[in-house]
C-alpha cells in the first residue's frame, strides 16, 4: 500500500527494505527558513518572526553534525561504497571545514541520507536530486562518490522562470536536477516536447485544404542498408522504401506528394508527430502560478508537470516512486495519476496532515486505510513512548506540533525552547508566543519547571508550556502546579490565563490543549480562543 511517513527520513529509511524502490526524487532543504516560514505565514495568516532566526541556524557544525561526520566513513563502508571514493569524500569534506563550515554541515547531512537512498534503489533504479546552483556542485561531487561517476546520467537545467532581475549580477532563472542511475541497465522511457514555432515554420511549410500542416519526407531507398523495392509508380521509377502495395495504400489515403521534378514523397503530418526528443534543458514547464489550484503554500513548490515528466521517464506503471522530502507531495500526486505506487516522508507534521487532507483526500479522492497509510504519527501513549525511544528530537517535534505549536529547528543550543505556540493579544499588532518544552525522561522534577520559568523571563515571553511524556505522581503534580503559579496570569478580553501550564501526552492525545488567547493554528484552521479548562 502507498505510504506517507512522518519523521526524519534517515530514521525511517533505516527500516525500509533494500532494493525496494524504482525511482527516488528529492527536493531537499537548503534555504529551509525561506520555505518553512512561507508555509507558516500561509497557515496562520501572519508572519512568525521568531522562526526566521531559528531556521537560519539549521546548518551549523554542532555536536550532532560533528558526530555524523565522524561516523560517515562507517556508513559509506556499510553501504558498499568503494574505499577510494569514500576517502575522497572524507578529504574534500575536511577541506570544507574551514572554508565553508555551514556548507559542510549541509553536505554531510545530505551524504548520510543519500547513502541510505542508495541502499533502497533497485539495480535498474534512478535518482533525481533537485537543487539550486548554490550547492549543486558540492552535491554532485558527493553523488559521484556514492553512486560512482559512471552512474551520472545528466545534469538537467530547468528554467523555472523566464525573467528575473538581480541588481549586481546575472538573473537567476534556473534550477539543477542531477540524474544518476544504479547501473547501466536503468529504466528510461523517451519523452518528447512540442516543436518550437521556428522549427514548425521552417519544416512544416505546406498544408492540405483542411489546414493540416505537413512536411515532405523522402520515399527513396537509395543508399540505405538492406536495399528497397524497385518499381515504377505513376511515371516515377526508383528504389522505394515501401513495396508497391503500401505505395498504393498511401496514395489512396492522400499521403503522397508528387513533386514538380517527377519524384514522390510522403507527407508527415504535424499533428501525428510525437514532438522533439527531450533534451537536458527544460524550458517548457513554467513555475506554479500563485493562484494555481495545485499550490499548497510552499515557496519552493514544484509544478506537477515537472514531476509527471520525471516519473514517466524513469518508471513504468506499477513501480514504486519514493520522495524522502515530500513536502506538499507533488511527487505522490504525479505517481498516483500515472499508476505508480508511492512512498513519501516529511519531517513536519503540519505538512503530513495537510497533504493527507488537501492533496490526497480532497484533490485525489484517496481514503486513508484503503488507498494509503500514514505511519510515524503516535496514536496512543505507547506510540509516543516508542517515538521517544527511537528519536527523542522527533518526539519533541511531534509533541510541539500536536498542540498546534511550531518547532524550533535547532537541536542544540535552543535555550530550553523546543517550539512556540502563537496567539493574538487584543490591541497588539504582532503575534505573541507561548514558549514550549517537551520532556520524555522517566523522572522530570520540579527543577524542570524552574528552568522553564527562567526561560520565560529570559525571553520575555507572555506564556510557557511544559509537555511531559509520563504522568507525574500526585505529589509531583502539586509541586509543579505550585511552582507554575508563581509566574502569575495574563488577561485578555476579561479572561485570565495562567502564564505557565503543563500537559501530559495522554492529555494531548485525549484532545486537551494549552489555554491561551486566540491561537494561530497551522493544522486546525482559523484562529479561535483556547479557554482555561477547555480542551
Amino acid at each position: 500500500m502507498n505510504k506517507l511517513y512522518y519523521g526524519d527520513c534517515l530514521t525511517i529509511m533505516a527500516g525500509m527494505a533494500p532494493a525496494s524502490v524504482d525511482l527516488v526524487y528529492l527536493d531537499p532543504p537548503f534555504n529551509s527558513n525561506r520555505d518553512y516560514n512561507a508555509i507558516y505565514k500561509d497557515e496562520t495568516g501572519r508572519p512568525l518572526p521568531d522562526q526566521i532566526e531559528a531556521f537560519s541556524d539549521l546548518w551549523q557544525l554542532d555536536g550532532e553534525r560533528e558526530r555524523a561526520i565522524r561516523y560517515l566513513p562507517v556508513r559509506l563502508r556499510e553501504a558498499g561504497v568503494d574505499n577510494g571514493a569514500a576517502e575522497s569524500i572524507r578529504l574534500w569534506m575536511a577541506a570544507l571545514r574551514h572554508a565553508q563550515p555551514r556548507m559542510l554541515a549541509y553536505v554531510s547531512y545530505m551524504a548520510e541520507r543519500l547513502t541510505a537512498m542508495r541502499r533502497l534503489l533497485k539495480p535498474n533504479g534512478s535518482i533525481y536530486l533537485h537543487c539550486d546552483p548554490t550547492a549543486s556542485h558540492y552535491i554532485k561531487v558527493t553523488m559521484d562518490g556514492l553512486f560512482g561517476s559512471g552512474s551520472f546520467r545528466k545534469e538537467i537545467v530547468w528554467r523555472r522562470t523566464s525573467g528575473h532581475s538581480d541588481a549586481k549580477t546575472l538573473g537567476s532563472v534556473h534550477d539543477t536536477i542531477l540524474f544518476y542511475s544504479m547501473s547501466e541497465h536503468f529504466t528510461y522511457n523517451v519523452q518528447y516536447t512540442d516543436y518550437d514555432e521556428a522549427y514548425i515554420a521552417r519544416r512544416y511549410r505546406r498544408a492540405d485544404a483542411d489546414g493540416r500542416r505537413w512536411m515532405d519526407d523522402n520515399l527513396s531507398a537509395k543508399g540505405l542498408r538492406g536495399g528497397g523495392y524497385e518499381y515504377e509508380y505513376k511515371g516515377a521509377t526508383s528504389l522505394w522504401r515501401v513495396p508497391i502495395e503500401r505505395m498504393r495504400e498511401l496514395d489512396a489515403e492522400g499521403r503522397l506528394h508528387f513533386t514538380s521534378r517527377g519524384g514522390i514523397g510522403i507527407k508527415r503530418y504535424l499533428d501525428e508527430m510525437r514532438g522533439a526528443p527531450l533534451t537536458d534543458v527544460w524550458t517548457d514547464i513554467p513555475p506554479i502560478n500563485s493562484q494555481a489550484r495545485e499550490r499548497l503554500g510552499y515557496a519552493t513548490q514544484k509544478p506537477l508537470a515537472l514531476l509527471d515528466r520525471i516519473v514517466r521517464a524513469s518508471t513504468n506503471p506499477g513501480e514504486t516512486v519514493f520522495d524522502p522530502f515530500c513536502g506538499c507531495a507533488t511527487t505522490m500526486e504525479a505517481a498516483h495519476r500515472l499508476g505508480r505506487r508511492w512512498i513519501g516522508i516529511d519531517i513536519a507534521i503540519h505538512a503530513v496532515k495537510r497533504v493527507a487532507k488537501v492533496r490526497l483526500a480532497d484533490r485525489l479522492g484517496l481514503v486513508e486505510g484503503r488507498d494509503f497509510e500514514i505511519d510515524g504519527i503516535p496514536r496512543d501513549l505507547e506510540g509516543a513512548t516508542d517515538l521517544w525511544r527511537r528519536d527523542p528530537y522527533q518526539f519533541q517535534k511531534w509533541a510541539v506540533e500536536e498542540v498546534d505549536g511550531f518547532v524550533t529547528a535547532r537541536r542544540t543550543g535552543d535555550g530550553g525552547v523546543d517550539g512556540r505556540l502563537y496567539f493574538d493579544l487584543p490591541g497588539e499588532r504582532d503575534l505573541r508566543s507561548m514558549v514550549l518544552e517537551a520532556k520524555g525522561g522517566a523522572r522530570v522534577g520540579v527543577s524542570a519547571v524552574r528552568d522553564l520559568r527562567g526561560v520565560l523571563e529570559r525571553y520575555g515571553a507572555p506564556m510557557a508550556g511544559l509537555i511531559l511524556l509520563r504522568e507525574p505522581g500526585p505529589a509531583r503534580r502539586r509541586n509543579f502546579a505550585a511552582e507554575m503559579a508563581k509566574a502569575g496570569d495574563i488577561e485578555a478580553l476579561g479572561v485570565r490565563y495562567p502564564r505557565m501550564q503543563m500537559l501530559t501526552v495522554a492529555e494531548i492525545l485525549d484532545g486537551r490543549r494549552f489555554a491561551t488567547p486566540s491561537v494561530a493554528r497551522a493544522a486546525r484552521g482559523a484562529a479561535e480562543p483556547n479557554l482555561p479548562g477547555v480542551g
